[in-house]
């Protein structure tokens, strides 16, 4: 018991960088995330913060799985649910945290975006270390990945490009240009699983996390 307490507060740390690091990216004016760029359009259009349209969608993306998965979708799952609380909740804190940090030079919004990958794909290397569950976004992935038979990293760019073509295409509905995306979003996209895979072979830490016998 211990150690699966162990397991859940290392994997709820990994959450709340993954926030951080979100936000971070975002603050950087360049773009955000691919798995946000939806909440952040919105979030510019309709009376509800950051935060909880991440919310939203990822209770569509919970609600996606139980329909996919059906037998196959564990009751463990659902707390996906409070996973997805957290997670949102932190994100409009890192949005107060960190509304103060507005860089306007480009060398410095740059420095900014690669500040913000780094720190999300440390988050994304503390969250799966632990292996006990997933967040809703890597979830509906992986329940596509599951019924399709399709490998679960080509899914994921589909998925990602799905989601960055839609904030782009609600961006033009609502305001006529891109709002919320731009070259940060393609640079988090293709970096951010470089760094995890940099952090993961080098970061001896993580090999301390509890994880599953």
């Amino acid at each position: 018991m211990k150690k699966l307490i162990s397991r859940y507060i290392w994997f709820i740390l990994g959450i709340l960088i993954n926030s951080f690091g979100i936000v971070f990216i975002t603050k950087a004016s360049l773009g955000t995330s691919p798995i946000s760029s939806v909440p952040y359009v919105l979030s510019f259009r309709f009376p509800l913060s950051f935060g909880a349209f991440t919310f939203l969608l990822n209770m569509l993306f919970i609600l996606g799985e139980v329909i996919l998965l059906r037998r196959q979708f564990r009751p463990y799952q659902y707390l996906q649910i409070v996973v997805n609380m957290i997670f949102s909740s932190f994100i409009d804190i890192s949005m107060t945290l960190l509304e103060s940090f507005t860089p306007t030079h480009f060398a410095s919004q740059i420095l900014s975006l690669l500040v913000g990958c780094t720190i999300l794909a440390l988050g994304i290397c503390i969250e799966v270390a632990p292996n006990v569950l997933v967040v809703p976004g890597e979830g509906i992935v992986k329940a596509i990945s599951q019924v399709s038979r399709k490998k679960f990293g080509s899914v994921k760019v589909i998925f990602d490009v799905t989601l960055i073509l839609t904030a782009a295409c609600l961006s033009l509905l609502f305001f006529h240009h891109l709002n919320g995306l731009g070259i940060g979003t393609i640079i988090s996209a293709l970096l951010v699983g470089r760094i995890v895979n940099i952090i993961q072979k080098h970061l001896h830490i993580l090999q301390r996390i509890p994880t599953a016998a």
